[in-house]
């Protein structure tokens, strides 16, 4: 998944051992396309029948809370598919689907029944975060060729595609000066897990169809128009023009 969710973890028992998983979720039971001339996404029609549950577990699990608290906890390696046939352990997902991705911190007392193929289990020693922000629509292919180029240029799992002998300019001269730039790291507090998740609830009734990455935004009003704009912080591209991430 590209860009890949980054999380720092606090308030855990340093000496407690812990999992670390990831799985996401429909947000909606709608199916999407993207409206060219309009640049925005429309509902199609009604989602596509579920596919089976697959939860990422961190390949750093498992693992003191002092650990944990200790490093970003990245989940760079987390794949994507669209098989549903898919037999090496890839979250699937239907294109053109709106997804939430959830992060569990699992107590290890409480992981018995923790599975790559079955639902997260639940229970006390289970905590789950959540980030309106983070939702995303699934696309097989980008319209837009600077969002494909930047993937290109910053996805590990694209080396293939690059030519290292070309000139770079525009949005790829701007991400040149950010050469180890990151998506933000977002603060999971377990402790105050109650409150988070009713802020979280409120949050999301909000949480807009245009959200696809991770990178950070800034709302502006433009004049002698009702509708909102959402920028890029980095790379200063339209949000109407990013097509979502990329299964």
């Amino acid at each position: 998944m590209f860009p890949a969710m980054r999380v720092k973890i606090t308030g855990l028992d340093p000496h407690q051992q812990y999992y670390i998983a990831m799985d996401i979720v429909p947000v909606d039971n709608k199916r999407y396309r993207y409206v060219y001339h309009s640049s925005k996404w429309m509902v199609a029609g009604n989602a596509d029948s579920p596919v089976p549950p697959r939860v990422y577990i961190h390949p750093d699990s498992l693992a003191s809370g002092d650990t944990w608290m200790r490093q970003v906890v990245s989940f760079d390696k987390l794949k994507l598919t669209n098989n549903e046939l898919d037999d090496q352990g890839h979250i699937i997902l239907h294109s053109m689907h709106k997804y939430q991705p959830r992060v569990h911190v699992i107590r290890k007392d409480f992981s018995s029944d923790l599975s790559p193929t079955k639902p997260v289990p639940s229970g006390d020693g289970v905590k789950t975060f959540n980030f309106p922000e983070t939702v995303f629509t699934t696309v097989t292919a980008y319209q837009n060729q600077q969002i494909t180029r930047l993937k290109i240029d910053r996805n590990p799992f694209a080396k293939g595609f690059r030519d290292s002998g070309r000139n770079r300019t525009g949005l790829e001269a701007i991400m040149e000066t950010y050469a180890f730039w990151r998506p933000p790291v977002r603060t999971l507090t377990f402790e105050d897990f109650t409150t988070m998740q009713k802020q979280q609830g409120e949050c999301t009734k909000d949480s807009l169809l245009g959200t696809y990455y991770f990178f950070p935004l800034i709302k502006t009003q433009q004049k002698k128009q009702s509708k909102s704009i959402f920028r890029c912080d980095t790379c200063k591209v339209k949000q109407s023009e990013i097509n979502g991430c990329q299964v």
